[in-house]
C-alpha cells in the first residue's frame, strides 16, 4: 500500500458509480453515467477498479501512477459526491402543457394499431373541454411566472379528424396567451393522411408534427390501410413532400413488425432519399389492441436490423432513434408521466400517459388521475394518491433497474408497456430492456469514437478546460 503525493488518502477513492460491460475478447466499456464519462479498458483496468472499490489499492497495479491520473480526470476517483437526478414533482400539479386526445375515431385501420383505433365507438372531444384544459394551463402559468405554454394534439384516433375542436382550441388558446402575454408552442401526432388543406393549416399554424410511415412503400402499406382496405403510402409521401418544400419541422416514426425486420434498413433508405426529416424514430410493434397477439419484433433480430439501418442512416448525415437507448441522457423519468403530465380524454378526465388515452382502457386506473371539478369557473380535482403514485414510476424508485448501467438514460423505459409486461407487481426486466442495452452500449462507443477515440467525458457548461487550475482538465492517456 502507498500514499500518493498528491492526493489527502491513503488509497485513491472511487466516487462514480462505475459499470462494466464486457466486449469482445479482453475489452470491456467502462462506464460512469453520473460523470458522463466512458471509456474501453482491460480485464486489468476492470480488476483495478473492483480493488478500488473494495479499498484496496496496490501499487504495483499502476506503478507510474498514469491510471490514478486518468480516473481522476474522468471523475471516477477522488472527486466530489455524485448527484443521481432524482428529482420529483411535489404539491398539487399545476401543469403548463396540455395534450387533447381529440377523438377516438380514425380514416385509417392499421392492422398494429395500440389504441385498435376505429373498432371501439367513436368520440369526439366538444370544444369546451380543450377550453377548460387551457383556462387551466394559462392561469397556472401566470401564477407561477412562466412565460409560455404548450398545446399538442395526440392519439387514441387520429387528431385531425376532430378538426373543429383542433383548430378551434389552438385559437383559443392564441387568444388566451396574448391576453396574458403568453407565447404558446402547438405540435401534433398525425398519420399523415391529410387534405391539402389541413396540410397547410398545420404548416401555418404548428410547431411541428410526428408522422407515422413506415419507410418503403410495400411495408408502409402491409398494415397501413384507409378503413376501406387501401394502402396509404402515396398520400402520406404527398404529405411529407408538402412539409419538405414549406420547410416544416417534423418526425418520422416508423413501426416494424417482426416480419418487416429484414426491410429495416431499406425503409429508412427509402426515407433518407426521398425526405428531408432529420428525426426519425423507429419502433418494434407494441403488442397492444389490434396486435395484442401478433409475433414479437423485441427480438435480437431487431437489433441487428436497426444497426444496419442505423448505418443506412450515417451515409445520409441523418440518425435514427430507439425510445429507450438515449446514451448521455441523465434523468429518472423515462417520459414526462411520471412529472405531472397533463393530459384530456374526450371526457375531459385527466392522464399522464399517452397510451391511456381513455378510460376505458387497460390500467386507466393507474394513469388517470383527475376530473373537471364542479367548481363552474373551471379547475380539475386530482387524485392525489394516483399523483404521487405516478410521481413513484421513476427508476430511482425500481430495484429491478438499479443494477443496470443503463438505468440514469432508459430511465425504466415506458411505464404503460411495463405495466402490461409485470402487472401491479416488481417490475422484472423485459424483452425491451436487452434492446436497450445493447443499442446504448453502441451509442457510448459512438460517443468514445467523436470524442477522439480515447475516451468520453462531457464537461459541465462553464468549465475552462484550458485552465491548468482546473480538476475538470481532460489528459488523454492511450490504455
Amino acid at each position: 500500500m502507498s500514499t500518493l503525493e498528491t492526493t489527502d488518502t491513503l488509497i485513491p477513492r472511487l466516487t462514480a458509480e462505475v459499470f462494466t460491460i464486457p466486449m469482445d475478447g479482453e475489452r470491456y466499456l467502462i462506464y460512469a453515467p453520473l460523470r458522463r464519462a466512458a471509456f474501453v479498458g482491460n480485464a486489468q483496468t476492470v480488476n483495478f477498479l473492483a480493488a478500488l472499490k473494495d479499498h484496496i489499492y496496490e501499487e504495483k497495479d499502476d506503478p507510474d501512477g498514469s491510471l490514478v491520473e486518468f480516473l481522476r480526470r474522468l471523475e471516477i476517483l477522488d472527486a466530489g459526491n455524485e448527484t443521481p437526478p432524482t428529482e420529483r414533482c411535489t404539491g398539487i400539479p399545476e401543469p403548463v402543457s396540455l395534450t387533447l386526445f381529440l377523438t377516438t375515431a380514425c380514416n385509417m385501420r392499421c392492422s398494429y394499431c395500440y389504441a385498435s383505433a376505429g373498432d371501439t365507438p367513436k368520440k369526439n372531444m366538444p370544444l369546451h373541454v380543450a377550453k377548460r384544459g387551457i383556462d387551466f394551463i394559462v392561469a397556472n402559468a401566470v401564477r407561477n411566472n412562466v412565460t409560455s405554454i404548450g398545446l399538442d394534439f395526440h392519439g387514441g384516433g387520429e387528431p385531425t379528424v376532430n378538426w373543429r375542436t383542433l383548430t378551434g382550441s389552438l385559437e383559443y388558446a392564441r387568444e388566451r396567451c396574448t391576453a396574458s402575454g403568453l407565447e404558446i408552442t402547438s405540435h401534433c401526432a398525425t398519420n399523415g393522411v391529410l387534405s391539402d388543406g389541413k396540410i397547410e393549416w398545420m404548416i401555418a399554424n404548428l410547431k411541428g408534427a410526428s408522422v407515422s410511415f413506415d419507410g418503403l412503400p410495400e411495408m408502409h402499406d402491409l398494415h397501413r390501410k384507409t378503413a376501406s382496405g387501401k394502402g396509404t403510402s402515396a398520400r402520406v409521401m404527398h404529405t411529407l413532400k408538402k412539409f419538405d418544400e414549406a420547410g416544416f419541422d417534423y418526425g418520422i416514426r416508423v413501426t416494424v413488425t417482426a416480419a418487416q425486420i429484414p426491410a429495416m434498413a431499406g425503409s429508412i433508405d427509402f426515407i433518407c432519399e426521398n425526405f428531408r426529416t432529420k428525426h426519425i424514430q423507429v419502433e418494434p410493434a407494441y403488442q397492444i389492441g389490434r396486435w395484442k397477439d401478433a409475433p414479437s419484433a423485441e427480438t435480437q433480430e431487431f437489433i441487428t436490423g436497426f444497426r444496419a439501418a442505423k448505418e443506412r442512416a450515417r451515409k445520409h448525415g441523418r440518425a435514427i432513434s430507439f425510445s429507450a437507448a438515449r446514451a448521455g441522457t441523465l434523468t429518472a423519468h423515462f417520459c414526462s408521466a411520471s412529472r405531472d403530465s397533463f393530459a384530456l380524454s374526450t371526457d375531459g378526465t385527466v392522464s399522464s400517459c399517452f397510451e391511456a388515452f381513455s378510460e376505458q382502457m387497460p390500467l386507466s386506473d393507474i394513469f388517470f388521475y383527475g376530473k373537471p371539478c364542479d367548481d363552474p369557473s373551471g379547475g380539475y380535482l386530482f387524485d392525489m394518491e394516483r399523483v404521487e403514485n405516478l410521481r413513484n414510476l421513476s427508476v430511482d424508485r425500481r430495484a429491478w433497474c438499479s443494477k443496470c448501467f443503463a438505468k440514469w438514460s432508459c430511465a425504466g423505459d415506458c411505464y404503460y408497456k411495463t405495466h402490461l409486461i409485470n402487472g401491479s407487481g416488481e417490475f422484472t426486466g423485459s424483452d425491451r430492456c436487452h434492446i436497450t442495452r445493447e443499442l446504448t452500449t453502441d451509442q457510448l462507443l459512438e460517443l468514445i469514437a467523436d470524442a477522439g477515440g480515447l475516451f468520453w467525458h462531457e464537461i459541465p457548461p462553464g468549465v475552462d478546460v484550458n485552465s491548468e487550475n482546473t480538476d475538470m482538465k481532460i489528459i488523454k492517456y492511450a490504455l
